[in-house]
């Protein structure tokens, strides 16, 4: 029987607030077998960039990532948000290195072709070495994901960190009984966005279709389901939705995916 694998993607609205991001780490290390955590950190970025007198920019929640942008993000996704998050894992005994796609190689990209939208230096990932992952869950290391990427031409591109969490989860599925968590604010997806405890607990690929007619999911929710459901239809075993206690095991207040 394969071993099991958490992935834990972590939102922007956690990381930005020091209360949350610590309760929240306290429950990911908690979390029983091997483990992944993947971050943003635009939030943040957005925030740092407006002290810098850098503008963010951004198109249906994406951000345009030209070369100044690029190296305000570079500081706070691969430097503060990511070192902070490694440096509290370890003051809790879990042995987290932080990377970015660029390190070991391990995440390989291309710059998103210009359509409508010209995003810059944006990243659609190509590739992933669930190899060299593998070696570091097997050395009892936890890796921390910042959402760059980069084209092995020298090139650090802005990733979803959404997609690089179930890049990882389908990658990581053949050699792992995996699981996807998408952990941001909310308790799940939400029937009535005013009542926080209107959770779908379960969605299949039948009811996802019910909510989306009824317009109970759009705007940022889209995306992540898209994702959830592109890692489901490779081989990646659950996929939950939720907020940090999600993560305890005798929760059961989430949204749990599949097909």
């Amino acid at each position: 029987m394969a071993q099991k694998l958490s992935i834990v993607k972590i939102g922007g609205n956690v990381i930005e607030n020091k209360k949350e991001l610590s309760k929240f780490l306290i429950a990911f290390s908690k979390i029983e077998g091997l483990k992944i955590l993947v971050h943003g950190g635009g939030k943040l970025a957005t925030e740092l960039g407006k002290k810098l007198g850098i503008e963010s920019t951004l198109i249906n929640g994406r951000r345009i990532t030209n070369a100044q942008s690029l190296e305000l993000i570079t500081m706070v996704y691969g430097g503060l948000a990511n070192k902070n998050i490694v440096v509290e894992l370890q003051s809790l005994n879990c042995n987290a290195i932080g990377l970015s796609g660029a390190d070991a190689n391990v995440i390989q990209a291309v710059k998103r072709p210009v359509k409508d939208i010209d995003y810059g230096f944006a990243g659609d990932i190509v590739a992933v070495n669930s190899n060299t992952i593998h070696a570091m869950l097997q050395n009892n290391w936890t890796p921390v994901f910042c959402a760059l990427t980069h084209n092995k031409f020298g090139q650090l591109l802005n990733t979803n960190a959404d997609t690089i969490a179930s890049e990882i989860a389908i990658a990581m599925s053949s050699l792992y009984d995996t699981t996807l968590y998408y952990c941001f604010e909310k308790k799940g997806v939400l029937l009535d966005i005013t009542n926080e405890n209107s959770v779908v607990k379960k969605i299949n690929t039948e009811t996802y279709k019910e909510l989306l007619d009824s317009k109970v999911i759009a705007d940022g929710m889209l995306p992540k389901l898209e994702n959830c459901f592109n890692a489901l239809q490779k081989k990646v075993t659950t996929v939950c939705i939720g907020d940090v206690s999600m993560l305890d095991k005798n929760e059961t207040l989430y949204t749990t995916i599949t097909l």
